[in-house]
């Protein structure tokens, strides 16, 4: 079982939590009571005391809000910036205003790298540096906010295509199938539990380099290419095209939520795709609520909502980033409706930025 070594961080965190968290408590029911307190109160938490700040940096501590059925989802935001440095944040809905934290710069930054989220880990897959494709992976442990080297990818990739399925990650394409290693491996899957990818087969005519988008709906990873679309299901090993009603409505990033893939035409309005039913529909309830053009948007699902990121110009040299959460449902007749809940300005940045990626991870 692959595991990161004690120079790599979770290791050098403590196992238990320290003595004496709530005078007059045992340790255990102290434990059972922070663990309960939403995550946007942990920096002013940790200020409390130096046990309780010690606390809250052990894995004990994110294992018991798991038991409890206390975590919360949160984002994670890339930015690149005109310097093309990559800008990770993490956001905090707090009132009166959101707390947008930066984090750490990833060791290695690159361009068109592929994202997949597993438990409270985000893994960053290829891309390339200095326009040379890599094989590297990065992982980002959201408990602790600590960048670890993760096992590389059999081939090199940029623009690749993944998702998660079954508790592995699958990533497609990314590499031109010209030789037998880029073709036998244009597929590869990872057990975390063993720490090896390995080749998935696929036949060659789904073999092309380019993925502009991906998505997990059910049991099968969506990739669109260039040319078209195309799914694989794990279960079965098998490969199809999507139908020409996915394909010519897919633009942009999109993401799932409750089983419906969501994304935005170039008009602006956002529009959800049912697989079982095979026919796009417009999420509706949001005319007044959000502008009609989303620049640069991208889509994550927050805990069973819409979470939506975009650019929008500010003043002078800086422009800005918003973000909307929308809960999503479905009526008896099959249409989609949106009911706009949070939605306003988290950054402002320099002109020429832009968002990359964003996702939700839950602790």
């Amino acid at each position: 079982m692959w595991k990161p070594s004690p120079t790599e961080g979770e290791a050098e965190a403590p196992k238990a939590p320290p003595n004496n968290l709530i005078p007059s408590l045992p340790d255990d029911v102290a434990l059972n009571c922070i663990a309960r307190i939403p995550r946007c109160h942990h920096p002013i938490l940790s200020l409390v005391s130096k046990p309780f700040r010690t606390l809250l940096s052990t894995p004990l501590f994110f294992t018991t809000r798991c038991l409890l059925n206390c975590t919360q989802p949160l984002l994670y935001l890339t930015l690149r910036t005109p310097a093309s440095s990559l800008q990770w944040f993490t956001l905090h809905r707090t009132v009166p205003s959101p707390l947008l934290t930066p984090l750490p710069p990833i060791p290695s930054p690159a361009v068109g790298s592929a994202y997949a989220v597993l438990g409270s880990t985000i893994y960053v897959l290829g891309g390339s540096i200095n326009d040379v494709p890599s094989p590297h992976v990065w992982l980002l442990d959201c408990r602790f906010h600590r960048w670890l080297p993760g096992p590389s990818m059999r081939v090199a990739r940029e623009f690749a295509a993944a998702g998660v399925l079954g508790g592995k990650i699958y990533v497609l394409g990314g590499c031109v199938a010209d030789t037998w290693a880029r073709s036998a491996n244009w597929a590869e899957v990872l057990d975390p539990d063993v720490g090896r990818w390995e080749r998935v087969a696929s036949p060659s005519e789904v073999r092309e380099k380019w993925m502009h988008a991906s998505a997990v709906v059910g049991d099968k990873v969506y990739a669109m290419a260039d040319r078209g679309g195309i799914a694989y299901e794990p279960r079965s090993g098998s490969w199809e095209s999507v139908g020409g009603e996915l394909d010519l409505g897919w633009r942009g990033r999109a993401c799932v939520v409750e089983g419906i893939l969501y994304c935005y035409d170039y008009l602006g309005k956002i529009k959800g795709f049912d697989v079982g039913r095979g026919v796009w529909e417009e999420l509706k309830g949001l005319e007044k609520g959000l502008p009609r053009f989303l620049c640069g948007a991208t889509m994550a699902d927050l805990g069973g909502k819409l979470c939506v990121v975009w650019e929008c110009q500010g003043n002078g040299k800086e422009m800005e980033i918003w973000c909307a959460e929308i809960g999503v449902q479905k009526d008896p007749d099959g249409n989609l409706w949106g009911q706009l809940g949070w939605f306003g300005k988290v950054l402002s940045v320099p002109k020429g930025s832009s968002v990359v990626h964003c996702s939700s991870v839950s602790l």
